[in-house]
């Protein structure tokens, strides 16, 4: 490389973002920590406190806090008082740090960067030799699913995401069969059975874990109207039964995701909706230049979503399949209608309305 050819004032400003990204990057891992150990939540409730005074309040060792403080200080995310030596999360802060803030909690997110983490090196042997990294290996990705899921899909299911489907709310509270494919946990489900208590729901899963996490808040709530069973989705032995059926974020996960729309083509009751929701994007990458999350998309997608479907021998179509791709599949699975909404709060997700004739 000739450096007398470069642009010194471009490579200047890259060299500055890079300096940025390691420190942003820096403050995503503690921010995930913060998160974990709910220090966010306890700040958000505390005055201007010291580092021992934060230490008690969270129950925590005082000089790992305080060190935790000191990358959140030099991070521009927690105020300090030198002359008192207190630190304050300014309320502008916690909106979008703490628990209370669900759905706007960010640091929910921020622990997908640290689980990534821990799969890097089989990630490389993938880059090097093809293949690809099974679920088991990601240790806490179901709960950090679930936590995630928690707040983006279920927050919003009773109150905008099911009303997106004219009269679906009706005919819930009527009683209709509804499944979920790839239920995960089974918040949504357990949420939807407890406020629909004339319907009858059907959870499936691969995940044994999330299976059973989703059956022991069932039995908590006496919900008696769910049922959830570890199934390969590829095989879900119905035909025109149910009236909804539902997949958040699941479908490109799966090894085989042409199969599975066409079981749920196939599963779906004539005037039948599948409420389909993914992640909104496009399937071609400049158009995706501008998306506000994009890097973390497909940083996503490379590390988890991709090389989980690729494990399994599948198509590897990763969260960053988009609109596009999403349309030819569900039409080359029998569904002719179909209708994409978004939220006016949410610029991750894509809400696919299909209806089958």
């Amino acid at each position: 490389m000739n450096k007398n050819l470069l642009d010194q004032s471009k490579a200047d400003a890259f060299a500055d973002r890079m300096l940025n990204l390691l420190n942003e990057g820096a403050l995503a891992l503690m921010s995930s920590i913060g998160h974990r150990t709910r220090l966010f939540d306890v700040m958000g409730e505390l005055p201007p406190s010291t580092s021992r005074q934060i230490a008690e309040a969270a129950g925590l060792n005082e000089r790992y806090v305080r060190e935790w403080l000191g990358a959140m200080v030099t991070g521009r995310i927690v105020e300090y008082d030198a002359d008192k030596q207190t630190y304050r999360l300014p309320p502008e802060h916690a909106a979008f740090l703490t628990r209370a803030a669900t759905p706007d909690n960010i640091a929910v997110f921020a622990q997908y960067i640290p689980l990534l983490g821990t799969v890097e090196d089989p990630i490389v042997e993938c880059f090097r030799n093809g293949g690809g990294v099974p679920y088991s290996a990601f240790g806490r990705f179901q709960r950090i699913m679930a936590e995630d899921s928690g707040q983006t899909v279920v927050a919003a299911l009773t109150d905008a995401i099911l009303p997106l489907v004219p009269g679906l709310i009706a005919d819930l509270e009527a009683g209709i069969e509804v499944l979920d494919v790839g239920c995960g946990s089974a918040r949504a489900l357990n949420l939807m059975a407890r406020f629909f208590p004339n319907s009858r729901f059907t959870g499936y899963d691969i995940s044994e874990e999330a299976i059973g996490t989703g059956k022991q808040l069932a039995e908590q709530q006496q919900l008696s109207n769910l049922r959830l069973e570890v199934r390969d989705v590829t095989a879900l032995d119905a035909t025109e039964h149910y009236k909804l059926i539902t997949a958040f974020d699941a479908i490109h996960d799966q090894p085989q995701p042409d199969r599975v729309l066409e079981e749920i083509a196939r599963a779906l009751h004539p005037g039948g909706t599948f409420l389909m929701q993914d992640i909104a994007a496009s399937s071609h990458v400049h158009k995706n230049i501008d998306h506000p999350i994009g890097p973390l998309l497909y940083t996503l997608s490379c590390m988890s979503c991709m090389t989980v479907s690729l494990a399994a021998g599948g198509a590897g179509l990763g969260a960053m399949w988009g609109e596009e791709k999403a349309r030819e599949m569900l039409q080359n699975a029998g569904f002719t209608k179909v209708e994409v909404k978004k939220l006016p709060h949410d610029f991750q997700n894509a809400f696919y309305i299909i209806q089958k004739n």
